[in-house]
């Protein structure tokens, strides 16, 4: 079994206005003394999407992507797509290739789920992703998401939906 170095602990920092208001127009953002990986910011489609929930009142938390970030570097980013909802609030996760592998979408992805919990208005973590992306399975399914059994249409692409469960 091939053997990966430990992440190191990750920081999640909420992107900024401006820098999102760059992001969607396809600008380089300014983040200051954080190096950047390649691809490991979303792409502009994401960063339209928060600024719409913006606009309608969805607070921040809740819609703008967090940078997932280690010494002094942003790996990726992970978010969640809306307010919750009925208890339930969707997330979504990316981190750049050369990062993959160490753990660090798992880091990012229990992060978000203790705000989720901490929030008080969560009962239920879902995540939709794609059959064919096997590394992200691997990480919702290591947190305990749970597969359903049928694909579904979302957003016009047919994903998966796993769920998990948040105690009260």
């Amino acid at each position: 079994m091939m053997q990966f170095p430990k992440p190191e602990p990750l920081t999640l920092i909420l992107l900024d206005l401006p820098n999102l208001t760059r992001l969607a127009s396809g600008e380089a953002v300014d983040l200051g003394d954080l190096r950047v990986l390649d691809d490991a910011l979303p792409p502009p489609r994401i960063a339209e999407h928060a600024l719409s929930q913006l606009k309608i009142g969805t607070p921040a938390e809740w819609c703008v992507p967090f940078l997932i970030v280690s010494d002094n570097a942003v790996l990726g980013t992970c978010r969640f797509r809306a307010s919750p909802a009925d208890g339930c609030v969707e997330i979504g996760y990316e981190v750049a290739e050369s990062q993959r592998g160490r753990g660090i979408a798992t880091q990012a992805v229990r992060q978000l789920i203790q705000i989720a919990a901490s929030s008080g208005q969560v009962k239920q973590v879902v995540a939709h992703i794609v059959p064919e992306n096997l590394a992200s399975s691997k990480v919702v399914s290591r947190l305990g998401f749970l597969r359903s059994d049928a694909p579904i249409d979302h957003d016009g692409t047919t994903v998966v939906l796993w769920t998990l469960s948040i105690a009260t």
